[in-house]
């Protein structure tokens, strides 16, 4: 399995573009709680529990994260719990506005990401390789942790492999 710089280095490649990287800081937000919304409404009963399917797409997803990095992965289950929590409310709208605003979201989310890398002039990341649709959510974490002046080592690593960030 990659390392963690490994992972975010190359999904790094295919976003040095500042634009785009913006665009993602919106994008993948509105693109993992359409998720959310979509699979909250699968209900899964489980012992005395019910469990959804946004609970199982959380804990794999934390799972992995956490292989890369403890910490991280740690705040990674926060925000997923957390947004998992926003999304139990539009799951349980009517079939029809469930529908409208998880796709709508979903869609939304996917024409900023393609505005992005219209800017940046590149394919996203998924594209060669499908794990770049997990390692989205964590890259825009660490760009954003990274302006807060934090993780200047991995920052570091990712430009060494990435290259420098383009305005």
């Amino acid at each position: 399995m990659k390392t963690l710089q490994q992972q975010l280095g190359n999904y790094g490649l295919y976003h040095r573009s500042r634009r785009n990287v913006i665009t993602h800081f919106f994008g993948i937000p509105l693109i993992i709680f359409a998720v959310l919304c979509l699979l909250a409404r699968i209900q899964l009963p489980f012992a005395e529990y019910v469990i959804s399917g946004a609970d199982i797409f959380v804990l794999a997803s934390v799972i992995y994260y956490l292989t890369l990095s403890t910490s991280l992965g740690l705040i990674m289950a926060a925000i997923l719990i957390l947004m998992t929590i926003a999304a139990v409310p539009v799951a349980s709208l009517s079939l029809n506005s469930w529908l409208i605003m998880s796709i709508g979201t979903f869609v939304f989310g996917w024409v900023l990401q393609f505005i992005g890398h219209y800017y940046e002039g590149k394919k996203p990341a998924f594209v060669d390789d499908l794990i770049g649709l997990i390692i989205g959510p964590l890259f825009v974490l660490v760009e954003a942790l990274f302006l807060l002046g934090l993780y200047q080592e991995l920052e570091q690593q990712i430009s060494d492999i990435a290259g420098p960030t383009k305005p």
